[in-house]
């Protein structure tokens, strides 16, 4: 068995236990499965990382033309992100979002296998860290704020009504805690996916000589755009909190999951990783 593949079945074994590990430690509030779960994850981390490199090292610019790289490389950046908020704020919840969005990226990215992505050659560098990587960090950001605002929806409903916190609740953070981390997901996010969205507009004009291409995926992210600055409006302007911005912050990660999945796979578009 070639190294790839060795290290494919490594990352999806390691990632799917941390998965599984850290859901159930949590579920049963048991503190050691979930260092279990942390270190198995971690343990696929190094090895997404060694896989990564090696795909770099054999393909070098050649890759930011894969669509696969993409979101191989989507899955490490969420990844990586939970383990700086982990090892810097002690926050463990993002990684119910983290390892089992990770791991389903990957397997995605290994089922593209070949597939290509149209970009100037002469650009791809340049505007794969400043469009790509953006927008990959945006998304990241918005699965945790996702998995913070439903945790504080649960949570909040529980406490109005007055309900014992039982099993798993008793060792979860303050609302406050999550409603932090949607603050500064939020944060982070919008203007990282305003960066991403401008410099993909730029990228257009190189690419197809039109900076409004009429692009599904153009008008789809726009409307993402809209939503995540009105959150970013009320978060920060208007001291909005709680609720509303949970649900609103939980919208905005499930559209662009959905403009994930549905334009760059289902839709005949210029982000089509399946042409």
């Amino acid at each position: 068995m070639e190294l790839n593949n060795v290290l494919q079945v490594g990352i999806t074994l390691l990632y799917a236990l941390g998965s599984i590990l850290f859901i159930g430690g949590m579920l049963s509030s048991r503190h050691a499965l979930k260092k279990v779960a942390a270190l198995l994850s971690g343990a696929g981390f190094v090895l997404h990382s060694i896989f990564l490199f090696l795909w770099w090292n054999s393909s070098g610019m050649a890759s930011l033309l894969e669509g696969n790289f993409h979101l191989n490389l989507l899955g490490w950046v969420v990844l990586a992100i939970f383990y700086i908020l982990w090892w810097k704020k002690n926050l463990e919840f993002p990684a119910l979002a983290a390892s089992p969005l990770a791991l389903l990226l990957f397997l995605s990215s290994l089922g593209l296998s070949g597939t290509k992505v149209i970009m100037p050659k002469a650009w791809a560098g340049p505007f794969f860290m400043l469009h790509i990587g953006t927008l990959f960090l945006a998304l990241s950001f918005l699965a945790i704020a996702f998995v913070a605002g439903a945790l504080f929806l649960h949570l909040d409903k529980k406490i109005k009504a007055k309900e014992k916190l039982t099993g798993f609740r008793r060792d979860l953070p303050s609302l406050n805690t999550f409603d932090r981390a949607n603050h500064h997901a939020v944060l982070f996010g919008f203007p990282l996916y305003t960066l991403g969205l401008l410099s993909g507009f730029i990228w257009a004009g190189f690419a197809w000589q039109k900076t409004v291409t009429g692009d599904p995926k153009e008008w789809v992210s726009v409307i993402i755009w809209l939503l995540y600055a009105y959150l970013f409006h009320q978060r920060l302007a208007m001291g909005w909190r709680g609720r509303k911005a949970a649900v609103l912050a939980m919208t905005v990660f499930i559209f662009s999951v959905l403009s994930l999945v549905v334009v760059n796979f289902m839709m005949p578009s210029h982000h089509n990783f399946m042409q």
